[in-house]
């Protein structure tokens, strides 16, 4: 038996045979992501803006079937280290949570330079907050 602690303070308690079949629930992958610049540029432009303390939040309808995430940190935030923490951080809460998003959308998280000294715990009440924002509908 094998103990996952996730962000966020999810554990789960697999056998190594469960292992690989476990991690199929809750994917992340390339087709997940935002890569493009014109997507980030559609976004900017024709999205919805969200924010709070710590993080901006853009979002609008995708093109595609599916809900999209785009990450960006500037270097005020921090060093590469405290940057590329911030991205696992709000990659591991989208990629656990993204059932509760209805609809389909691309969203761009930008973190603020506040951000730079959240814990897991911290960034997720914040980005639940921000996450509740986002309409049910495309109306």
């Amino acid at each position: 038996m094998q103990t996952f602690t996730f962000y966020f303070g999810y554990t789960v308690l697999i056998s190594a045979t469960e292992d690989k079949d476990f991690l199929r629930f809750f994917p992340f992958t390339r087709a997940d992501r935002i890569l493009k610049h014109s997507d980030f540029l559609r976004i900017s432009r024709d999205g919805i803006k969200r924010q709070n303390r710590y993080f901006v939040i853009l979002f609008c309808r995708t093109r595609i079937k599916g809900t999209r995430l785009g990450v960006t940190v500037s270097k005020k935030v921090g060093n590469a280290v405290e940057r590329n923490r911030i991205k696992r951080i709000l990659r591991e809460y989208f990629r656990l949570n993204r059932h509760n998003i209805t609809d389909f959308w691309d969203i761009n998280i930008i973190a603020k330079k506040e951000a730079a000294g959240l814990t897991s715990n911290q960034a997720s009440l914040s980005l639940q907050k921000i996450f509740d924002k986002i309409p049910v509908s495309h109306d």
